[in-house]
This record gives C-alpha cells, structure tokens and sequence, in this order.
C-alpha cells in the first residue's frame, strides 16, 4: 500500500468533509432509530476548522484525501479527576481503504495533538452494536467504559 500522510484539514477540504460527514450518518443510521429524516448534519465543519479546540485530520494517499478524524477539548464533570478532556469523533474512511490500518494512523495522530494540548484523558463513542468500530478502536488501546440505555 502506498505511504499514508496524516495533516491537519484546511478549508480547501470542507466540501470533502461534508460527503464524509454524510458517510458517517449512512453508517450509523442502521444503529440509531433516533436519528432525524434525511438529510441531517451532526458537525459544524466550517466553525471546527477554526476552533483552537478542535483539530480536524484527513489522511491522504498520493494527495487523496482517503479519511478523518477529529479531536475536540471538552469540559468534564466536576466529579471527575480531570478537568478537560479530548473526544474524538467523525472518524470515517473511504470503504476501497478500510481494513488498512488508516484509522489507526489518524486516532495517533489525535492522540498526540490531544497529549501535546496537556490532556491526559481521551475519549469517543461508538454505537453498541457497532462491532466493527468496536474492535477498531480496541485494537489501538480504547477500552468499554460506559453503556448509555434509552426508553421510548
């Protein structure tokens, strides 16, 4: 496989981001009845981008944006032991690319830029059924932490 470049994403990538922001949504809806009618947005890309809080990454092959990720510092609860923590979402890659290890580059690079905010605390959410993500995610060190329950 070719070599994978992680970089920062820039404004030039926001329409790209917005067909992956959808790829997102097409992937969980089989998880979640909640979710609205079609067509919905769960991210505000434009204003990310420019967040000192936010980072968004896109993975590139040969200059092909393939995937992306995103950290975004949030406060925690005041009962817990950290002040401020990272969460990481939108975290999709093109289907001709998955399976190969691009996920893991990019939650790395988060991971870093979280570290190098001062952040000790990481974390994400993923749908229950979502086995695959589910394994993906353990596979670079996540561990199950919480289960959220919901009544109709």
């Amino acid at each position: 496989m070719d070599v994978i470049e992680i970089r920062e994403a820039n404004h030039g990538d926001l329409e790209l981001l917005r067909s992956f922001e959808q790829g997102v949504i097409k992937a969980e809806r089989p998880f979640d009845p909640t979710l609205d009618v079609d067509p919905i947005s769960y991210y505000d890309l434009g204003a990310m981008l420019q967040d000192n809080d936010a980072h968004i990454a896109v993975a590139e092959i040969q200059g092909k944006v393939i995937a992306s990720g995103y950290a975004l510092i949030k406060p925690a609860k005041p009962y817990l032991a950290h002040q401020y923590y990272s969460y990481l979402g939108f975290m999709y890659t093109l289907p001709e690319y998955r399976g190969k290890g691009v996920n893991g580059k990019i939650l790395e690079y988060l991971k870093e830029w979280s570290f190098s905010r001062g952040l000790k605390e990481i974390r994400l959410t993923v749908y229950d059924d979502n086995q695959n993500a589910i394994r993906a995610y353990e596979k670079v060190g996540f561990k199950k932490h919480i289960i959220e329950m919901r009544i109709e």
